[in-house]
């Protein structure tokens, strides 16, 4: 079981950002953790990120996407939780859009790690109930607290 506190902190959650459409939502991630994070450089984690996404759609559906990329300078798995003012085309699974985003990076050689670690979030997004209070959430401390106070 993913205890989110062990991923997540304050600093690392956004609440009800601002973007209009993929590109802008990777490169607002890719800019806020590479503010937040010493070792990721922004460009390089974008670059990544936009990658993952040619392979395919991390929109999971329901509103939901999980970005994930492996980095060189990690040294654990990190996460990030945003959510948008408005839900943005991300080419969901779906084809509905998405408001919940939340940003998996593993270091490069933690193949398992990070594999465990999106399962246990996609069965955590997964949760109707989970995702609603992450939607009722109208500040980032709230968000933070709704997330890791969650009781599946």
């Amino acid at each position: 079981m993913l205890k989110l506190q062990a991923i997540l902190t304050p600093e690392r959650t956004l609440c009800r950002a601002p973007a209009t459409d993929k590109t802008q939502v990777l490169e607002n991630i890719a800019s806020f953790l590479g503010e937040n994070l010493p070792n990721v450089d922004s460009k390089g984690l974008l670059n990544n990120l936009l990658a993952r996404e040619r392979l395919g759609s991390t929109g999971l559906g329901n509103g939901i996407a999980i970005p994930h990329c492996r980095l060189k300078n990690l040294d654990a798995v990190v996460g990030a939780l945003i959510t948008l003012e408005q839900p943005i085309d991300f080419n969901a699974v779906d084809d509905k859009p998405v408001d919940i985003f939340f940003v998996l990076l593993a270091p490069e050689q933690a193949t398992q790690q990070h594999l465990n670690a999106l399962a246990a979030l996609a069965e955590l997004l997964n949760q109707s109930a989970f995702c609603a209070r992450l939607r009722a959430a109208r500040t980032a401390a709230d968000l933070y607290q709704a997330a890791v106070t969650f009781d599946n």
